[in-house]
């Protein structure tokens, strides 16, 4: 099967991984259709793993490569990676200043980014856009840079990285689509944008695979550069809101088993 995958166009797998994590979003996203109101525990906890997930990808399927490959090429092992991981944490952080967007729990006049009289229900979807687009770049990358043929990477690690990755975006769905429910938009709707939400990735990820596709010189750079852009968006975003309610100790364990899953599934198939 892995034989068969690896004669594939890296950006037809990059589309398919990136679909797989996009229909997760969706099954999640469809659970509006059975309940509105979701509890603040659900959520919190589905934000901490989302969150444990993306640390680890950043560190095993990521980090770890890129340093490995700048060793590979003779260079100094941290600075493609230290590069590269800067670079994307300006990045995510310049996108963050400047796209609209509202996090959960908050007033609308605590909306971040250019100012803008948009409905808060946008800025809600918004924000977890923002969320998906480091998720969809680190998949695309990882698939261009394990069909790249380095000793660093394999086709094993790039496909745990989607499935972790696809896992977490499945509670991540129910928690952009119930409570835009719970604030009164139509169930439809509801699942609309919340899938949606995660559609971003398919986007990211093939920017991502077209990067690394034409110029296989800046893989270690691009490795670090998804990585920088993750933990961006786990720190900035992800952490605080999880941790802003009464349900700091589940989220914190939520953190735990995500990082848990994706360190298992990187090791045991990378």
């Amino acid at each position: 099967m892995i034989e068969i995958l690896g004669e594939l166009n890296p950006i037809i797998l990059t589309i398919i991984a990136t679909f797989f994590t996009w229909l997760m979003t969706a099954i999640g996203a469809s659970t509006v259709f059975i309940t509105k109101n979701v509890g603040r525990k659900l959520i919190d906890g589905s934000l901490g793993f989302a969150a444990g997930v993306m640390i680890a990808a950043s560190f095993w399927s990521l980090l770890t490569p890129a340093i490995e490959m700048s060793g590979e090429w003779g260079y100094f092992t941290w600075m493609p990676a230290a590069t590269g991981f800067l670079l994307g944490s300006v990045f995510l952080g310049g996108i963050d200043k400047i796209i609209p967007h509202l996090h959960r729990g908050c007033p609308i006049e605590e909306a971040e980014g250019i100012k803008t009289n948009w409905h808060r229900n946008r800025l809600l979807i918004l924000a977890v856009t923002l969320h998906n687009i480091p998720e969809g770049l680190a998949v695309g990358i990882a698939f261009g840079a394990a069909l790249a043929g380095f000793e660093s990477t394999s086709l094993f690690a790039a496909i745990s990285l989607a499935i972790g990755i696809g896992i977490q975006n499945l509670p991540e769905g129910m928690a952009v689509s119930l409570p835009l429910r719970s604030e009164g938009m139509s169930k439809f709707k509801s699942f609309w944008y919340g899938q949606l939400s995660g559609f971003v990735e398919v986007i990211a990820g093939i920017i991502g695979v077209l990067i690394v596709y034409f110029s296989y010189s800046i893989l270690p750079y691009a490795l670090g550069f998804a990585a920088g852009a993750m933990i961006f968006v786990v720190v900035e975003d992800v952490i605080p809101e999880c941790q802003s309610g009464k349900n700091t100790d589940l989220a914190t364990l939520a953190i735990i088993g995500g990082f848990l899953l994706m360190m298992i599934l990187d090791v045991t198939f990378g």
